[in-house]
């Protein structure tokens, strides 16, 4: 490698205390190729994306642009070589413009003001160049995520970025969106800008990538052009073991009704919600992005405001004023938003999982240390969650295991009715079938749980019925033989 070719890695090493996140990791990517980098959550993805943009430093190792070596020491120098990073959690100021997001640091003055004039054209012109039909003056805030992943690569483009790393970017966005994306992708592939592209979504890798290399323990297991394998060699690679079954069947039956939700109204929407939950069931919600599942599911939980919602558990009228109150009468609120809603990041794992619960950890206003230790130690064993130890800060760790310490959180909370927003959302093959395995256990235990995932297999494979939303109402109630994706669709649209 490094003769001759484009982008190398070379002998990349990464250490943090007690991991070793990356190990002799080398590869080459060309001029115009998009290359997927695929491996189970904690495998050094993110890791090497990071050491790319200069927000890590390595240990070891060479990155090598046009044959040359390159030290990257911050994202500006990365910026400054042509590479440009478009993180999971877009790095944008939602109180500034569209412009002032893509210029940030670069605004061109005219004397001693800013040439607002000329800064909005040029941003005018990146977005027309990606298709994005936005005025350079709107805030940002004001967009949805696939708009502000459109300034995130508006903003590679004007720092003439020859290489665009991209992690997870279609974890939020609709198919509409994502075809967009994958349209984008492809005119930088035209243009000769090479895409390093992080998916845990296999019928994405395949529509857009032509190779793929796969990590695992932080080390290169194969790179390959993808029309050489298959999606189950792919899978066995990254997870070192046959993935069999991708939805884990059920031996247990849903019992009697526990939950009944009747004339759920949001202020700011006038259709009623109504539908029933029973001992032992995985409910699934389906529907499109915008149609009202995550919202249903806060106002039941007391996290956004209701104008009336009648919930009857165990066929007793009870009263949820907050999340407090819900957390009291059993229910469990697992967040799609597991960074800003789901956890402390700055807290330790054995504090994250402990919190939801403390009556457990405290005694006589003193807390007990070894039981909290015993308890995050528990789960960790319980789950698979890969960290150095308990005291390790959650923010430190991989998203998927990131993931688990929330399932964690909630299930030392002994809840009866657990809702599960997106749980498996950018988490690897390997962890979804941990995640799905703890939800039948929970099942089998008695316990209830609310589905809701955009990704439409795994509601199907996962659910006993199916609620199909549309414009915040309850268009379909699915059993049987009409749980399958017409059916779903039908509905949804």
């Amino acid at each position: 490698m490094g003769s001759g070719s484009f982008f190398d890695i070379e002998h990349i090493s990464k250490s943090f205390p007690g991991v070793k996140a990356l190990d002799d990791v080398s590869f080459s990517v060309a001029e115009g190729e998009v290359r997927a980098l695929v491996g189970e959550n904690g495998a050094g993805k993110s890791t090497l994306m990071k050491i790319l943009n200069g927000n890590y430093k390595k240990d070891a190792g060479r990155i090598l642009i046009d044959g040359q070596e390159v030290q990257i020491t911050d994202p500006l120098v990365a910026a400054a070589n042509g590479i440009s990073i478009i993180f999971q959690e877009l790095n944008l100021v939602d109180n500034l413009s569209i412009a002032e997001n893509i210029f940030a640091g670069r605004l061109a003055k005219s004397g001693r003001l800013v040439d607002w004039k000329d800064i909005n054209r040029k941003a005018k012109e990146l977005l027309n160049r990606i298709g994005f039909d936005a005025d350079p003056r709107t805030e940002v805030g004001t967009l949805t995520v696939a708009g502000k992943q459109m300034v995130e690569i508006a903003k590679a483009l004007s720092r003439d970025a020859r290489i665009i790393l991209m992690d997870e970017p279609s974890a939020t966005l609709t198919k509409n969106e994502l075809d967009a994306l994958f349209g984008i992708i492809r005119d930088l592939k035209a243009g000769g800008v090479a895409v390093i592209y992080i998916s845990h979504r296999m019928e994405e890798i395949f529509e857009i990538s032509d190779s793929v290399t796969v990590l695992r323990d932080g080390r290169v297991i194969a790179t390959a052009p993808l029309k050489t394998l298959g999606r189950e060699q792919i899978v066995e690679m990254m997870v070192g073991r046959e993935i069999s079954q991708t939805y884990p069947g059920r031996e247990t039956k849903p019992g009697e009704e526990i939950l009944r939700v009747e004339n759920l109204k949001r202020r700011d929407r006038q259709q009623n919600v109504a539908f029933t939950l029973r001992r032992g069931e995985v409910l699934g919600i389906a529907g499109l992005v915008g149609a009202g599942r995550t919202e249903v599911m806060r106002a039941l939980f007391g996290v956004d405001y209701i104008t009336s919602c009648d919930v009857y558990l165990h066929g007793k009228k009870i009263q949820i004023r907050d999340p407090k109150t819900a957390k009291k009468a059993g229910f469990a609120f697992l967040t799609e938003d597991r960074k800003n809603e789901g956890l402390t990041l700055d807290f330790t794992v054995k504090s994250n999982i402990v919190m939801a619960d403390l009556r457990k950890i405290v005694s006589g206003g003193f807390l007990r240390a070894k039981k909290e230790n015993d308890i995050a130690e528990e789960y960790i064993k319980l789950l698979d969650i890969k960290t150095p130890s308990v005291n390790q800060k959650v923010g430190n760790l991989s998203g998927g295991n990131q993931q688990k310490v929330v399932v964690a959180k909630w299930l030392n909370a002994d809840a009866e009715i657990i809702i599960m927003d997106e749980p498996t959302r950018g988490i690897d093959v390997g962890a979804k079938l941990e995640i799905y395995e703890v939800i039948n256990r929970l099942v089998g235990e008695g316990k209830s749980v609310i589905l809701i995932s955009s990704e439409l297999p795994e509601v199907l494979g996962m659910s006993d019925r199916i609620l199909v939303m549309k414009d915040d109402a309850i268009t379909a109630e699915l059993t049987g033989d009409r749980i399958n994706a017409v059916e779903v669709m039908q509905y949804a649209l």
